[in-house]
């Protein structure tokens, strides 16, 4: 008998959970628990809780930091409330297909939790390169990802960034190249620059992270977006206001007026490869030069806060860490590194394959900055193409609900016998070289 599979994407920030062959998982949910302030109860939220609740100053606690599961016991209790409170198969006649992030420590604790905790019939281990690329090429038969079995998945997640050459389904392991930068340092970043100047948000990690996703954008022109920035009053097309939760009235935040908050894209309507008219950097020192009107702009008593290059000074980590003091190559310049590792016969088809994965490819202009950087780097005879996943938060599932429901699938798996008979070390070997 064929068990049923679940699908589970176990992200740093994100659990997307689903039964394989499905088009969308069951449920996309925070991989964590969260404390209420001042709360009387001891009760904590876990994952789906926290989204029907109040993100005023929750605290979190997260089992994976930087892609590494540090919190086992943490994770499992995450994955019980799941398993009882979605309509999922049981898992003790289901195969689990879990996500692995590459170059993490040892799996012996997903086996224990897998198999002992949870009792699953059997488990296969991925990472999230292969499953993009298989998704992309099923999608596309006749596109180059398919005929070549070959492509560079650019992944940028909650806790880092990777750039991975997958050939024939097998991501090339000397080949990767990572960047410690994700959605978890740029909220970081929003947080810093808001509190800064305008209110103390520091513990509003939720609330930033929804400032982040409605309201910031990649630059495209640098130097012209910067001072438009300085300028004040309606001149200023990025400036806009986003309303923080009361409690009372509205639980969430949201954005004052959307259509001030998107006049900015007047400026790149019809130029969406516009060059910079000078070859210089966006330097967060710039902001210095704000007068001290705009440094008070936003009332804190009314609740709000306003933004204006904070919109795009946040992105720009990605593409220009080195602006911020961070060790770090830039976005294109990984590329090109993860590029050159592979054999030179790799060289053309790897940049015409570039998939662009992860929540934060969802900027906007963020496959228009990274082909404007990355012309420069690649040989004139190479053609680039870029391409960002229809859902890029969800590419990962679906090339794991995809595999999942191939007729090999099981045969691929680590079984419970295995892992009573063997152990985790030996069960390792099927999927970690």
């Amino acid at each position: 008998m064929l068990s049923t599979v679940i699908v589970l994407d176990n992200g740093g920030g994100t659990i997307k959970i689903g039964v394989g062959g499905d088009r969308n998982p069951t449920l996309i949910t925070p991989n964590a628990t969260a404390k209420p302030p001042l709360s009387l109860s001891k009760k904590l939220l876990t994952s789906d809780e926290i989204l029907s609740s109040d993100p005023t100053s929750l605290s979190l606690r997260r089992p994976i930091d930087r892609g590494y599961l540090l919190n086992p016991d943490l994770q499992r209790d995450i994955w019980a409330h799941l398993f009882r409170t979605l309509p999922l198969p049981s898992p003790h006649v289901s195969s689990l297909l879990l996500t692995h992030p590459l170059f993490s420590l040892s799996s012996s604790p997903l086996f224990e939790l897998v198999f002992e905790d949870f009792n699953f019939r059997s488990l296969y281990i991925s990472d999230s390169p292969s499953l993009v690329h298989l998704y992309e090429a099923s999608r596309n038969p006749n596109g180059v990802v398919s005929r070549t079995q070959c492509s560079l998945v650019v992944d940028c997640g909650f806790s880092f960034t990777h750039c991975a050459p997958v050939f024939q389904n097998f991501t090339l392991n000397y080949g990767v190249k990572r960047l410690d930068l994700g959605g978890k340092v740029l909220t970081n970043y929003l947080k810093e620059l808001v509190s800064y100047r305008t209110i103390n948000v520091m513990d509003e990690t939720l609330i930033m992270d929804d400032v982040k996703e409605r309201l910031c954008f990649v630059s495209l022109d640098g130097p012209r977006d910067l001072q438009i920035a300085r300028k004040p009053g309606k001149d200023n097309l990025f400036k806009c206001t986003y309303v923080l939760p009361d409690g009372i009235i509205h639980t969430k935040g949201f954005v004052k007026d959307i259509n001030e908050a998107q006049r900015y894209q007047t400026l790149y309507d019809g130029e969406p490869n516009s060059t910079t008219s000078k070859e210089k950097d966006i330097d967060p020192t710039d902001d210095a030069e704000d007068s001290e009107e705009d440094r008070r702009k936003g009332d804190p008593t009314k609740n709000e806060f306003n933004l204006t290059n904070e919109r795009f000074l946040v992105p720009e980590m990605i593409f220009r860490p080195a602006d911020l003091g961070m060790n770090q190559a830039g976005l294109a310049e990984c590329i090109v590194r993860s590029v050159n590792s592979c054999h030179p016969l790799l060289h053309p088809v790897l940049y015409e394959s570039i998939i662009l994965t992860g929540g934060s490819t969802l900027f906007p202009h963020f496959a228009e900055r990274l082909e404007k950087e990355l012309r420069p780097l690649v040989p004139d005879d190479y053609d680039v193409k870029i391409t960002t996943q229809e859902d890029p938060v969800l590419g990962v599932w679906r090339g794991g609900s995809l595999l999942a429901s191939s007729p090999d699938f099981e045969t691929m798996c680590a079984t419970k016998a295995e892992y009573e008979e063997h152990g985790s070390a030996r069960c390792s070997r099927r999927f970690f070289q």
